[in-house]
Order: structure tokens, then sequence, then C-alpha cells
């Protein structure tokens, strides 16, 4: 690897153009690892995110896919890594009930090959599991008010939650059966200037920008009552980091322990915009997934007490951050002669 390498750490993660891989390859490569990227060959660039990381010396970007086997075990001969963080996956719940196969295989087959390869060609490498809240599904007489933790019920209800629990299961039971430093995150929403722009909350921030500035006329939104526990990515992936350096691998919720309905989410990003959202959100039926998760609390207690891991930004002062550096980038799109305020 690179002899500019200041700790001579090795780290690998797949999905890295993605909104989470972007903020720890940024995280990764300021502690000094030499980073290995992973993404998807596509036809379309896809790389806004980690443009400003290819002159890095510590970077390297190579393309593979999820259900490739091959090219996984490839990585692993060649970089023998010391952390491995497994953040790739088709991400969007609502898409997962159109392509359920694709979404299955990515992540349920694509997580069992890279336990495989790590189990038979680099048993010393750490590794790190995206689960997802959304595993926990349509618990709705959960009564918890301290929210889900790591030994709650899991009842998914969609294609993506379906798989996410199955590459969950599969990495405790390489750690239990292998031996394997295998770990899960069980990471509740979380939200960045970075996240992807179908995302719900994404969709919001856009939406307001260009509202402000007299580009776009309404928002057309489904549930507006859904409760989600958001948090911030940057905080999320440092979470990421410290499950990778205990001693025992576990799995971990990560959370705010706060959560808010869409419709709340609404009210702080409109009212950082000045604008009234009533005048412009418009409910239609085709942004209602087939199965709803109601209501979403996490509880990071484990996380905080043994990982030493707070998070730092709570849902309003994320959702102010996102409509402001949506409106930025909205403003340098149109001319400036045009531009309000």
């Amino acid at each position: 690897m690179n002899n500019t390498n200041p700790i001579g750490k090795v780290a690998v993660i797949t999905g890295v153009n993605g909104q989470d891989g972007s903020y720890l390859a940024d995280m990764l490569l300021h502690k000094g690892y030499d980073v290995i990227g992973l993404k998807r060959r596509t036809s379309t660039i896809n790389t806004s995110r980690i443009d400003h990381l290819y002159d890095h010396p510590l970077f390297k970007l190579h393309h593979y896919d999820l259900t490739d086997g091959s090219s996984v075990f490839h990585i692993l001969e060649k970089y023998k890594p010391d952390e491995f963080y497994n953040l790739a996956a088709q991400s969007h719940v609502a898409v997962s009930f159109e392509i359920p196969e694709y979404t299955s295989s990515g992540i349920a087959e694509g997580t069992l090959k890279i336990l495989e390869g790590i189990r038979t060609i680099s048993p010393n490498t750490r590794f790190y599991q995206a689960s997802s809240s959304e595993m926990f599904g349509d618990n709705t007489d959960h009564n918890d008010m301290n929210g889900f933790n790591e030994r709650s019920r899991m009842l998914p209800v969609s294609p993506y939650a379906v798989a996410k629990l199955h590459a969950h299961h599969m990495t405790r039971t390489y750690r239990t059966a292998y031996g394997l430093h295998a770990s899960s995150g069980i990471l509740f929403n979380h939200e960045s200037p970075r996240r992807g722009e179908t995302f719900v909350t994404r969709k919001i921030t856009i939406a307001a920008a260009r509202i402000k500035l007299g580009l776009q006329d309404e928002l057309r939104l489904g549930n507006l009552d859904a409760k989600r526990d958001w948090g911030y990515a940057g905080d999320y992936v440092k979470a990421m980091w410290l499950m990778l350096q205990q001693p025992h691998a576990d799995d971990y919720v990560i959370a705010t322990q706060e959560t808010y309905t869409v419709r709340e989410f609404l009210d702080v990003v409109f009212a950082e915009a000045g604008l009234d959202w009533k005048r412009y959100v418009v409910i239609d039926p085709q942004y209602f997934r087939p199965n709803e998760v109601p209501f979403l609390l996490g509880d990071p207690s484990k996380a905080k007490r043994l990982l030493g891991w707070q998070p730092e930004v709570n849902m309003k002062l994320l959702a102010r951050l996102m409509y402001k550096s949506d409106l930025a980038i909205q403003t340098k799109q149109i001319p400036s002669e045009t531009v309000i305020g």
C-alpha cells in the first residue's frame, strides 16, 4: 500500500460513493488510513460525493458488484484489509417493492459473499455490516418508550428490511461460528446534505429551497404521520469506526432517541425558509408504501455505554443544515440576475 500511510491501516468501504461511504472515507483518511473505495460500475457518473478524494494519496477506487463474489475475493486477496465496511445496498425502501429480487440478492447474498471471503482469505479483517432500523418493522404494540434496542423483536415489512435482517443474522452467525470480528450497526434514519434526492428528507429540503427561489410551486409527499428517529450521517459513521476498535465484536443500535413525524420535519425546514408548507404540499397516494412502518425510535444506550458514542446533531439542526445546503446549491444553478433575496 501507499508508503505515506502514517498508521499502516487499510480499510475497504463498499458503497463508498453513497452518503455514509463518503463521510466514512473522509473520516478514515483524516485518521491516516489507506482507504479502498468500492463502487458499482454504472453507465452514468455517480461520484459527486467522493470527487474531492480522487487526488488523495491514500485513496483508491475500484469497481465491483454486490452479487459478484470474485470481485470481493480479489480485493481481499490484494489488500488483506484491517477493516471492511459493508455499506453498499439498494437502500430505498419504497424502491425495494419494485425490484425485490435485486434488492434481496445484493444485500443478503452480497453480505454472505463478503463474510465467506473474509473467513477464507483474510480472517483477521474486522467487518462492519450496515444493518437498519427498518428491520424492527411494524412493531405497533411496542410499548417501551425508550425505543428499540438490540434485543427488541424484529418484524420487517419490506423486501429491503427482510434482506437487511438476513444479512444481520448472517453477520452474527459468522461471528459466533467462526470467531470473526464481525459487528452490525443497527442504524436508525440518518441524513445529511449528501443524502440521495429521492429520500423524503432531502426531497423536502430541495423543494423548500426551490420554492423559496421561485423555481417550484408544489411538493408531493405521502404519509406525513410516519415517525422517524433522524440523526446526522457524519455522527453515525463515527459509531461504525468505534465498533471495529472494540476488543470483541457485537451489535449496536445507533440513534438519537428522539422521534419526529415527517410533518414536524416539514415544519422545521419550511420555517427556516420563511414559508408555510401547507400552501405547497400535496398528498399523493403514489408515495404511500404497500407496507408502512409507522413508528421508529432507537435506544442507543449500549453504544453510549460501551463505545462512548454520542449524537451531536439533533433533527432540528440537521433539517436547517440540509435546507441551507440545498438553498446554496439551487442558487448556484440559476442565473445570478434571477436570484431572489
